[in-house]
């Protein structure tokens, strides 16, 4: 219990001096390879596209070998737990992609993020990271966000097995892989992680043995214990702003969408994050992208495990 402790408040004593998870003083943004217009939301550019051409497109054949992790994190993380007086939460984005579509990139919720400063979880489909390529480098270059894996195309992993579950987990490994190389060439001074180490379950939904399988390669489970309830028809911004607020809490995980699902998300957040910033919080991703050759989890271990 007290090593627990002692590495609780070290995270946040390195936090508090900027030291995990922010960008440092002189440190490049990871956006000069992109012009400002390039980087903008764009018009329709939200909008999910049903059956459109080249929206089929099947997990990768060569899904490449992933070493199963030396000391696998065991069930899922909701939230986290912190030492007494600490205030930070994580915003994450859900870029969720099925089959037989084209989903969307809410370019508004981006721009505030960056126009605030505001660190955030991206869980993208690896479906949408190919059918999005240039808005998947961007991500990538950001300092302040994080890439998280979200299956291949949204397959519900309660039920999907064998082969079928494996693909799903592994295969957008390949389309960040390609990401990661195109992006190393368009800005080769840009620092980019060689894989992700997040997954967030598609419908927070697993069995034992699609759980089993991200734990032991290497993937930290991410959940929510707040969601925003963003891609609901009918739901105002200012109602999800206020149950947003009204739930969260230190070590909160905020579940949104910015998939074009995520209706009224980006005015929501531009009610939420003064809010929370007025009410003493800061915003933090789940790990760090770069902290020297080293690496640092923000919410480590101390969260709350267990089976979805």
């Amino acid at each position: 219990m007290r090593v627990r402790q002692a590495v609780l408040l070290a995270l946040a004593a390195l936090s508090a001096l900027g030291m995990i998870g922010g960008v440092g003083a002189g440190e490049s943004d990871g956006q000069t390879c992109f012009q400002a217009d390039r980087l903008t939301a764009r018009p329709l550019e939200s909008t999910p596209r049903a059956g459109s051409i080249g929206s089929r497109i099947a997990v990768p054949a060569n899904l490449g070998t992933q070493p199963a992790a030396a000391s696998p994190v065991k069930g899922s993380i909701r939230r986290v737990d912190l030492p007494n007086g600490s205030k930070l939460v994580a915003f994450s984005f859900d870029l969720c992609e099925a089959s037989g579509e084209v989903a969307g990139y809410d370019g508004e919720i981006v721009d505030l993020l960056r126009r605030e400063a505001v660190k955030a979880t991206f869980f993208a489909g690896g479906k949408w990271l190919v059918t999005h390529p240039e808005r998947g480098m961007q991500l990538l270059a950001d300092p302040r966000l994080e890439i998280g894996n979200h299956s291949w195309s949204h397959a519900d992993l309660a039920v999907v097995s064998g082969v079928a579950m494996r693909g799903q987990v592994m295969g957008p490994e390949t389309a960040y892989a390609a990401a990661r190389s195109d992006l190393r060439k368009a800005c080769p001074l840009t620092p980019a992680r060689d894989r992700m180490d997040l997954f967030r379950f598609p419908y927070g939904s697993c069995s034992k043995e699609s759980l089993d399988f991200v734990n032991t390669h290497g993937y930290r489970a991410i959940q929510w214990d707040v969601d925003s309830g963003s891609p609901a028809f009918g739901l105002s911004a200012e109602h999800m702003a206020k149950s947003v607020l009204a739930r969260v809490r230190p070590g909160s995980i905020i579940l949104m969408h910015a998939n074009g699902r995520g209706r009224h998300t980006a005015q929501a957040l531009a009610r939420i994050i003064p809010s929370l910033r007025e009410d003493g919080y800061s915003f933090r991703i789940a790990c760090s992208r770069h902290a020297g050759r080293r690496r640092h989890l923000l919410f480590g271990t101390a969260g709350r495990h267990g089976n979805l």
